[in-house]
């Protein structure tokens, strides 16, 4: 229970938070780095950069264009790899007393796999793995991952080996998301990330050539808050007891409370922490606020709002 009496407590499957409100891996670095701007421990919990197996340098200069609603990167999942991760960074983040949530990702399913071992002793300070397939697979022609149900599964079930609550992040970048969400679910996977970054471009005139290095990169911000909140009340409907995280143009506590419910449990902050550090925190508060003006004693009680809504208006 939080000032103001709000009980902003909430649950991703069995992994329960103090409230709804995480960093989205990738625009909160590897470790404890925001703990200059924000008290971690405060945050539901701290979803850290996407890690592999082995070292990946990442892709070509430039990896950051901003857009009229976002932004677009091509950072391309740079790292050193999850052992460096275990030894380096993750002593100094769970050193903070922050809720930690590992990223894993790979380009080929025994990737996931090797990833996933390394983090079985990772227990208590890690609370969850969250099993990035929005990239791509080399043994299925470079095709990502997450356009694919029986890929998908595939990494799923290779990323049991972690022992650890499963979150899938699935990709917009498709026409239905829910057979590869079920993909997921039946392989074992207790929460769904919805979503991932939307697929974009953009051109220098100037210049006449592409404004990243890597020429398209992944769209996220504003613009594709909308998407978010239809993936996530899509699978909402489609399955009603999966564990659900709503990511994608979350600025606000509003924002927040629109993704909660359409169906989420909880939501995660990405891009708006690249512009304000502490965006974070605002978001929770901004969630907490809204709730005490309208008379909203749990947090949870909102969650699925929308889908009741959706059924009055139907009758």
């Amino acid at each position: 229970m939080s000032g103001g009496g709000v009980d902003m407590a909430t649950a991703v499957g069995p992994v329960t938070l103090a409230n709804p409100v995480m960093t989205a891996s990738g625009t909160a670095g590897h470790g404890a780095e925001l703990s200059a701007y924000c008290d971690l421990e405060s945050l539901g919990a701290v979803v850290v950069k996407s890690v592999s197996t082995f070292a990946w340098p990442g892709n070509r200069v430039p990896r950051l264009a901003p857009t009229a609603g976002g932004m677009l990167n091509s950072v391309g999942l740079q790292g050193s790899g999850v052992a460096t991760w275990l030894a380096e960074d993750l002593p100094a983040l769970a050193g903070t007393n922050a809720t930690v949530v590992a990223s894993i990702w790979g380009r080929r399913v025994d990737d996931f796999a090797e990833a996933a071992s390394a983090l079985a002793g990772a227990s208590p300070a890690v609370v969850a793995v969250e099993v990035n397939v929005s990239c791509p697979n080399v043994e299925d022609g470079s095709s990502m991952f997450a356009h694919s149900p029986a890929a998908t599964a595939a990494a799923v079930t290779a990323a049991r080996a972690s022992g650890l609550p499963l979150w899938v992040k699935l990709s917009p970048n498709t026409t239905d998301v829910r057979p590869i969400a079920a993909a997921a679910l039946d392989a074992g996977a207790v929460a769904l990330t919805l979503v991932n970054t939307v697929m974009g471009m953009g051109i220098d005139i100037g210049e006449r050539s592409a404004r990243l290095g890597g020429v398209t990169g992944g769209l996220s911000g504003a613009a594709i808050h909308p998407v978010a909140v239809r993936a996530v009340f899509e699978c909402r409907a489609a399955f009603p007891d999966a564990g659900i995280v709503g990511v994608g143009g979350v600025r606000s506590g509003a924002d927040a409370v629109e993704l909660l419910m359409a169906g989420a449990d909880a939501v995660q902050v990405g891009t708006a922490t690249l512009v304000d550090p502490r965006a974070p925190v605002r978001v929770r508060d901004g969630i907490e606020r809204w709730c005490r003006r309208h008379g909203v004693a749990r947090v949870r009680d909102v969650v699925s709002a929308a889908h009741e809504g959706a059924k009055v208006r139907a009758r």
